[in-house]
């Protein structure tokens, strides 16, 4: 059992949440090129040096706001399958259900970040986020399978997803427009899916007895 968070470490995701809320609201307000981090911390009740010590740019803090806290969402969603559900299906279950779940965020935040070159890289580089606390849930849930296997089926499912989302926002062949805005040619979730299956030996395989 890991111990609460400090009152200290509390405030800094209070602050960091802050940052990532202002920053997503004032981008979809006024366009992600027309925001500054001075506006962005300001919006928050911070200094602009404080802002700097969350995020190195306005790109990564917009993003953030989309991506937030999905992370521990994906290990939660790993642990809390059944334990006859393989571990395969556990892991990609879980990963397509972080892109299949819009949460709380307005449709128009992903199809800002679809349009934007700079928030795109952003997006996909996002993904290493969930790949710590995935390898946490990968040996909470099979003992048998030691760190160092954990960590780099974490970061194979991590980079999977990265290919799946880089195709998807850059999308294949002729992609229809609308109203500025690029129009995947299919659902997120679907391309998610079909990169990670070819890691589904890999996953049942390490997992077995």
């Amino acid at each position: 059992m890991t111990d609460p968070p400090t009152l200290r470490e509390r405030k800094k995701r209070a602050t960091r949440e802050a940052l990532q809320a202002a920053a997503l609201r004032l981008a979809l307000e006024r366009g992600p090129d027309n925001v500054r981090v001075e506006e962005i911390a300001q919006a928050a009740g911070v200094s602009t040096r404080t802002y700097n010590n969350y995020f190195p740019s306005r790109e990564q803090a917009i993003v953030a706001g989309v991506a937030a806290d999905r992370a521990a969402g994906v290990a939660a969603a790993v642990l809390a399958r059944p334990a006859g559900v393989g571990l395969a299906d556990a892991v990609v279950d879980a990963v397509v259900g972080l892109y299949a779940d819009p949460g709380d965020q307005p449709p128009a935040a992903l199809l800002m970040i679809a349009a934007s070159p700079t928030l795109r890289a952003c997006y996909v580089e996002a993904v290493t986020t969930f790949e710590e606390p995935l390898a946490g849930a990968v040996t909470t849930r099979c003992p048998g399978v030691g760190p160092l296997a954990a960590r780099v089926l974490a970061a194979a499912v991590g980079a999977a997803a990265r290919v799946a989302l880089r195709q998807w926002l850059h999308g294949t062949g002729e992609v229809p427009s609308m109203a500025g805005f690029v129009v995947p040619p299919a659902p997120l979730p679907d391309f998610v899916r079909a990169a990670l299956l070819p890691l589904a030996p890999a996953l049942d395989a390490a997992a077995a007895p």
